[in-house]
């Protein structure tokens, strides 16, 4: 319900700056970065799947604008 009894016993606790920065670098080096395949295979699939929802919603704005000039024109 609150978030207040999650909050009270780490009320005192403060991480120093360099120590959230070595934290946040170790973390980092768990990261699986993808290779460079990867990356291009993933920019064509992402920029296919724009491509055909443009299409799909440019059909779909194209013919509900005939459908308006035809019912109201």
């Amino acid at each position: 319900m609150s978030d207040r009894h999650e909050l009270a016993g780490a009320r005192g606790k403060r991480t120093s700056p360099l120590t959230f920065y070595r934290q946040v670098v170790a973390e980092l080096r768990k990261v699986v970065w993808p290779t460079r395949p990867q990356v291009v295979n993933y920019f064509f699939v992402v920029l296919t799947f724009v491509l055909i929802m443009m299409a799909i919603i440019s059909g779909l704005d194209y013919g509900f604008g005939q459908l308006m000039f035809w019912i109201f024109g």
